[in-house]
């Protein structure tokens, strides 16, 4: 069973973390294991199985969650938020390809040596657009690697079409967020009230959004956008030193 990041009050990569065991209504706890004999010996009803750790009480409390796990439902039921939202629509883009991108009209222009960085609009940039003249905003980090995998490479080169109509688009490598402690899953955070995590197959084709209003997961994902925000690169500055680099 996949194990989904929860969160974690680590420095530096050390425990303790939380996270939900996909299907169940489970959460793993990562800790220091207990050691001391004399709270060993005051366990009750302990099974050869069991083993026991510390954590902080803050982990608990930022991140443990207090709903029962929503069902997955496709994109599309959640997509008029996009236009719904009051105040923010920031997003965290954690892997490393995705289906539609490969299976899109760009792609295919941008291997035969394309240009992709100045299409015209589409539904969701017209979009974009219609929402940040009304003062909204929109924005969202990529998490990259070392070298850039060719779907990451085709977002960076398409990434300026994004940014003309609004849609600011920041750039943050892979190593940088593991020593953040971001979660390594997708999710939209809407007005920092709602969050939408992604839910992808092994072909990386969205299956559909887990959307979710605990307290305690939206905390986490605003304080993941904050420390992404900034950390990242804006993508045409980070475009610049990938190229430096070739």
């Amino acid at each position: 069973m996949t194990l989904r990041f929860l969160g974690t009050t680590s420095d530096g990569g050390d425990c303790p973390t939380l996270y939900e065991i996909e299907g169940t209504a489970e959460i793993l706890v990562q800790g220091d294991r207990e050691t001391d004999p004399e709270h060993l010996a005051q366990l009750r009803d302990v099974k050869e199985s069991e083993t026991f750790v510390r954590v902080p009480r803050e982990l608990l409390t930022r991140f443990a969650p207090r709903n029962e796990p929503s069902q997955v439902i496709p994109f599309r039921d959640v997509a008029h938020v996009f236009s719904d939202f009051k105040h923010t629509a920031w997003r965290l883009e954690t892997r490393r390809g995705y289906a539609t991108d490969r299976a899109s009209e760009p792609w295919a222009r941008w291997k035969a040596g394309g240009d992709v960085a100045h299409d015209e609009p589409d539904a969701w940039r017209r979009n974009v657009a219609e929402q940040t003249a009304q003062g909204k905003t929109f924005g969202r980090v990529r998490l990259v690697d070392r070298p850039l995998t060719e779907g990451q490479l085709f977002l960076l080169n398409r990434a300026p079409s994004n940014v003309a109509v609004g849609d600011e688009i920041r750039y943050l490598w892979r190593t940088d967020a593991e020593r953040l402690g971001l979660p390594d899953f997708d999710f939209w955070l809407i007005d920092s009230r709602t969050l939408l995590r992604f839910v992808f197959d092994e072909q990386d084709t969205t299956m559909g959004v887990i959307v979710s209003e605990d307290p305690a997961e939206v905390l986490a994902a605003c304080q993941a956008r904050d420390a992404a925000w900034h950390h990242a690169v804006p993508a045409a500055e980070f475009a610049e030193r990938v190229r430096s680099t070739v």
